[in-house]
């Protein structure tokens, strides 16, 4: 029976019916969602960080993200995938890590900061508030992160499976195969600087890649999906947050060896 042959109310009954089941399949923390940097931090303690994520026993010192805004790799993560600033990512990663207290320099922060202490200043505030001078925490280093690859190839290997096979039974398989195996790939740089010599401390380099057979899934069918694992679309977001981790975990070596070099 279609919706067509039943009164107007049944039909929107069943409708409204649809809509509510639609709610119970809803999963806080799916792992499908998630990126490498996951969890939470809070001061030294953390739970749920990754795994592969490098920590340190004490921090190095106070750190703040230096994004610049301008770039054009920026412009493509912000506009082209959009994905929030990578300032964010990187807040919980370095938290987590251990390595370095984070300090708000971002100008939404700073904003927040300064209204305060305006209405402080406007007599507004209720006595012993002290948002009054001298309470800020100064910036050690700052972290300037830099995206220099990030690219989706759809063709290669996929391509040449469909070429390989041209009839038979399963050569619509291989055919959708070619056409919608895809690579995202992405590298990362972060800087280290001091911001009181202006000296670079350190720099690295970060890249990550994961292969994409969702849209063959879709072709192949749900008996295809099961025997190769199941995998499904992966973002390019997730693939440049692997990048950012490997780049930071690469620092994060590097600085437990490091040794200032004289000019």
């Amino acid at each position: 029976m279609t919706f067509a042959k039943l009164p107007f109310a049944a039909a929107l009954a069943s409708l409204l019916a649809l809509a509510g089941c639609q709610t119970t399949d809803m999963q806080m923390g799916s792992m499908g969602a998630k990126t490498v940097a996951t969890g939470s931090a809070a001061g030294a303690a953390s739970a749920n960080a990754s795994s592969a994520l490098e920590r340190c026993e004490s921090p190095l010192g106070t750190v703040s993200l230096i994004e610049n805004q301008s770039a054009g790799w920026y412009t493509i993560i912000t506009g082209e995938y959009k994905l929030p600033p990578t300032s964010t990512l990187l807040r919980l990663l370095i938290q987590q890590s251990n390595c370095f207290v984070v300090v708000e320099r971002g100008a939404a922060g700073m904003n927040a900061m300064n209204r305060e202490r305006a209405l402080m200043q406007s007599g507004e505030m209720r006595r012993g508030s002290n948002f009054g001078k001298g309470q800020m925490v100064a910036s050690d280093y700052g972290i300037s992160p830099e995206v220099i690859i990030s690219n989706s190839d759809a063709g290669g290997m996929g391509a040449a499976l469909g070429g390989i096979v041209n009839r038979g039974r399963y050569s619509n398989v291989l055919a959708n195969l070619g056409g919608s195996l895809q690579t995202r790939e992405a590298a990362a740089m972060l800087t280290l600087i001091d911001n009181r010599s202006g000296v670079q401390v350190g720099v690295s380099e970060g890249s990550a890649s994961k292969t994409d057979f969702g849209g063959f899934l879709g072709a192949a069918g749900a008996s295809a999906a099961g025997s190769i694992g199941g995998y499904s679309r992966t973002p390019q977001g997730k693939v440049i947050a692997a990048a950012f981790m490997d780049a930071y975990n690469q620092l994060v070596i590097s600085l437990r060896n490091y040794s200032a070099q004289t000019v």
